[in-house]
C-alpha cells in the first residue's frame, strides 16, 4: 500500500462542511496537545506520537516512503 498524501482526516459519524475541517479540526488538537509545554516536553510528546501512529501503521514500506519524504528538504 503507498502513502496516501491525500487529504484523509475524518471522524465516523461526524458531517463535514468543507473538505479542510476535518484537517483543521486535527490541528487544532495538536496544537492543543502542546499547549504549555516545554520545548523539551514537546519534543518528547512529538516522539511518543510518532512512535504510537507508526505502530499503528504498521507497514515498513510506507513508514519508510513518509520518512524520506519527511526528510526531503530538511
Amino acid at each position: 500500500m503507498p502513502l496516501n498524501l491525500n487529504p484523509n482526516f475524518f471522524e465516523p459519524g461526524k458531517r463535514y462542511f468543507r473538505d479542510f475541517s476535518p484537517g483543521d479540526d486535527f490541528y487544532e488538537m495538536l496544537i492543543e496537545t502542546h499547549r504549555d509545554l516545554t520545548e523539551a516536553q514537546s519534543a518528547q510528546v512529538n516522539a511518543k506520537l510518532i512512535l504510537l501512529l507508526s505502530n499503528h501503521i504498521g507497514d515498513i514500506t510506507v513508514l519508510r516512503e513518509a520518512m524520506a519524504i519527511a526528510r526531503a528538504g530538511a
